[in-house]
């Protein structure tokens, strides 16, 4: 089990070693690192010092200034942004998928694009958002993305979609998203110093059907990584792309 994985190619290749499946949630994609500003999209675009600034800029919460600046460096490189994200994004995604093993079931992280899933995904590998399967005798449900936030990434979704889908998964025995459910010490992250969006409606979920597991990711250093909400054991199984190691759920 794995989420942000974040361009992290090479110990993806090896994560599901000895598994009977690769569980992804998310976030294959690696627009900048916030431990190292000089990976990612971000600074081969526009420079290591850049990054700084926009890292600092968001840190500190101060978005519009962040959009401003990030449009100012746009303009300065002149032709067409959504090309040159979209050129970016597909040489991670060839990378990253040839990296899962036969059998993966995957989600949608919320920097993710999901238009291009389809084009890389072999078959091998499952995608599913809003849908459940099973996989060893068990029944797992996935909901992939975000929810909307002044960060703008790719795949962030109004609350009533997004609600939408957990419902639509309904009583599973693993629910597995990219975004935590909403409880503060669940969203926290620790580094970046700021609440990440969590959802409403997944915590409902687990109090109604009380899953065994819910999994997911999306805050990378998160003030608590485990904790139990009720019957059910909420598990943060992130951040891939920094420590390199998946979690394991077994039975």
């Amino acid at each position: 089990m794995v989420s942000d994985v974040h361009g992290n190619a090479r110990d993806l290749a090896r994560a599901g070693a000895g598994a009977d499946a690769l569980i992804c949630l998310g976030d294959l994609v690696l627009f900048l690192d916030y431990a190292d500003h000089s990976r990612g999209i971000f600074p081969d675009l526009f420079g290591v010092a850049n990054a700084d600034r926009i890292v600092e800029l968001r840190t500190a919460r101060r978005f519009e200034e962040a959009r401003v600046f990030g449009a100012s460096l746009w303009a300065g490189i002149g032709g067409d942004r959504a090309a040159a994200i979209e050129k970016a994004v597909r040489k991670q995604y060839a990378e990253m998928f040839a990296a899962f093993p036969t059998p993966t079931y995957a989600t949608y992280g919320n920097v993710d694009m999901p238009p291009l899933w389809a084009e890389y995904a072999g078959p091998g590998t499952t995608v599913l958002d809003g849908e459940r399967v099973e996989i060893g005798g068990r029944v797992f449900g996935f909901v992939g993305g975000g929810l909307r936030t002044p960060m703008r990434t790719p795949y962030e979704i109004s609350d009533e979609e997004y609600a939408a889908k957990v419902e639509a998964v309904g009583e599973v025995d693993v629910l597995c998203t990219h975004i935590p459910p909403e409880v503060p010490e669940l969203v926290y992250d620790t580094v970046a110093r700021r609440f990440e969006r969590g959802s409403r409606a997944l915590l409902a979920a687990i109090h109604r059907t009380r899953p065994r597991y819910a999994l997911f990711g999306h805050v990378h250093q998160p003030l608590v990584r485990r904790m139990r909400i009720g019957a059910t054991e909420c598990v943060n199984v992130g951040h891939f792309a920094g420590t390199g190691k998946p979690w394991a759920l077994e039975w």
